[in-house]
């Protein structure tokens, strides 16, 4: 339990600037925020047992206890959603489908994912979608929607119009708008002289695949760009650029993923910048070490800015916010605990900033006060404030979840 009395001062301070802390509390409580189910497994997938992952992104570590069925990795992510504050989805990539024969990724339907719907009804989890263009021997050789190969492009442009049934499958299902984000890997591992070539198939294929539009109040397709992957450092086809013109063309959203720029580029500064064109955005929230590590999200300056970003323009029906790390270094639970929580922590963060009062002095020229508010706020009772939203969720509180986290290894994840 928490100390009322230390919330009730926290409340008071806040309240001198304006901030209603329970208000706060229960803005942050309503933000979906799509947990990515691929940390669960070390981005394997149910389609092939093999085990390998292709396609530029590695998964490092190999700490026991990795959920190897679909019953495993529900169990997995249930368990860390009891230690998890808010309004949670669970973001399925296309190798998680759920079927006892093998299914060809231009061949998936609905129906090899109506269990996952049937068991997120149950729960009360939206879930959202991706195809995969990655991890399969149509895409061994660095492309995809790009390829040169009409054949096997027409491959992955029928595996994306598939990925779009099931999003809107999912969506008409749920009674929560999914959306599906389109990744492809594709690019050069040395420097190419005819990048045309590739960026036309690549725009041909997104042509093809949006060419139907589907209902918007079920699904949202968004597009997402990339520096570059490892064995494909040179040139990514799908730069920053290119899917920029591409949602706007498709009026689709544009994903953001933290590790997915160069290190100097900040996407909380990107975000008001792609909403005067673009009509919404889906976040993939990472951590960044020197490239796209996927590292555990922390409460660092960037998650904050991003969160504050947000909630300071009033985006939070056009932001979609996801998570998007995989690390096999650690217990895998306590992964999606640490990050999700890690995210609530910065939403939170940004209710409790006096907006309107900060607003109204950068308006006004008064740039003196605007920076002291940003830094006294810094010292306000935050955590006495977090421990309430956990409490009011019925979450542990602190590290009280991290006891909980060892018992089920020990109990469970040590028998796999």
């Amino acid at each position: 339990m928490t100390d009322n009395r230390a919330y009730e001062r926290a409340k008071e301070i806040y309240a001198s600037v304006g901030v209603d802390t329970d208000a706060a509390i229960e803005k942050v409580s309503k933000i979906p925020v799509s947990i990515q189910c691929w940390q669960g497994d070390d981005v394997i997938g149910f389609e092939n047992k093999s085990g390998s992952l292709s396609g530029g992104i590695q998964t490092t570590g190999n700490y026991p206890g990795k959920a190897r069925t679909i019953s495993e990795l529900r169990a997995d992510f249930e368990f860390a959603s009891s230690m998890i504050p808010g309004t949670k989805n669970l973001s399925l990539h296309a190798i998680y489908l759920d079927s006892s024969e093998k299914v060809e990724r231009n061949e998936i339907e609905p129906r090899h994912f109506k269990s996952w719907v049937e068991w997120a009804k149950e729960k009360g989890f939206g879930l959202d979608f991706n195809p995969t263009f990655f991890s399969h021997p149509l895409s061994a050789d660095g492309f995809t929607l790009s390829h040169n190969d009409p054949a096997i492009r027409k491959f992955w442009v029928e595996h994306g119009i598939a990925s779009r049934n099931i999003s809107e499958y999912f969506g008409r299902e749920l009674g929560k708008v999914s959306c599906n984000n389109f990744w492809v890997p594709d690019g050069f591992k040395d420097t190419p002289v005819y990048r045309k070539k590739y960026r036309d198939n690549l725009a041909l294929s997104y042509d093809e695949i949006f060419k139907e539009k589907k209902d918007k109040s079920l699904t949202l397709d968004s597009v997402e760009s990339k520096v570059f992957g490892i064995g494909l450092e040179s040139c990514t086809i799908g730069s920053h650029e290119f899917y920029m013109g591409c949602a706007i063309k498709h009026g689709t959203l544009l994903t953001l993923d933290t590790g997915h720029f160069h290190p100097t580029e900040l996407v909380s500064d990107k975000i008001s910048s792609v909403l005067e064109y673009i009509g919404g955005i889906m976040l993939h929230v990472s951590r960044p070490v020197r490239w796209d590590s996927d590292h555990v999200v922390i409460f660092d300056d960037e998650t904050k800015a991003i969160a504050c970003e947000i909630l300071r323009g009033g985006f939070e029906d056009r932001v979609h916010i996801g998570l998007d790390y995989f690390d096999a270094s650690i217990n895998r639970i306590a992964c999606w605990v640490i990050g999700s929580r890690n995210m609530q922590k910065s939403l939170l963060w940004a209710a409790l900033e006096p907006v309107e009062k900060m607003r109204e002095m950068e308006l006004s020229g008064d740039y003196t006060s605007r920076l002291a508010y940003l830094e006294e706020i810094k010292t306000f009772p935050f955590a006495d404030v977090w421990e309430r939203y956990c409490e009011t969720q019925s979450v542990p509180v602190r590290d009280e979840w991290l006891p909980l986290v060892k018992k089920y290894e020990k109990d469970i994840l040590s028998a796999r």
